[in-house]
């Protein structure tokens, strides 16, 4: 596989899980602001429109190779507040301990890859083309 093409695989399964989970929070909008409340959070309504946008228009971006970039940077510091927040193993209960932490771990990873795509842009097969 050469490097475009694995460039383009990379960037359609990094943000995969975010177009999928930001459509889940689209169409189950009541369940997403009612867990953003859960967390005591303000604004869950805004919170929740501010999820989908970056999940959904920040994964289709990055699905394209649109704007790369500027969304991997939306993800990136979109993962830097959530990951503390909705996944606090050190303060879970001890039987969803370990569950948090995998997810906190799995967030983390997902950074690393969104700041590799921030600093080497998109590759060749995409809108940007850088």
């Amino acid at each position: 596989m050469n490097k475009d093409l694995a460039v383009l695989v990379g960037r359609i399964l990094l943000a995969a899980m975010f177009v999928i989970s930001g459509y889940g929070k689209l169409t189950g909008f009541d369940g997403t602001v009612g867990y953003i409340a859960s967390k005591g959070l303000p604004m869950p309504q805004i919170l929740a429109a501010v999820a989908i946008l970056i999940e959904l228009g920040g994964g289709l971006a990055i699905v394209m190779g649109w704007k790369t970039r500027w969304a991997a940077l939306a993800f990136v510091v979109f993962l830097l507040v959530i990951t503390p927040i909705f996944h606090n193993y050190w303060a879970a209960a001890a039987d969803q301990m370990m569950g948090q932490k995998i997810n906190f771990m799995k967030n983390v990873s997902i950074l690393g890859g969104m700041l590799i795509l921030f600093a080497f842009g998109p590759g060749r097969y995409s809108v940007d083309k850088a």
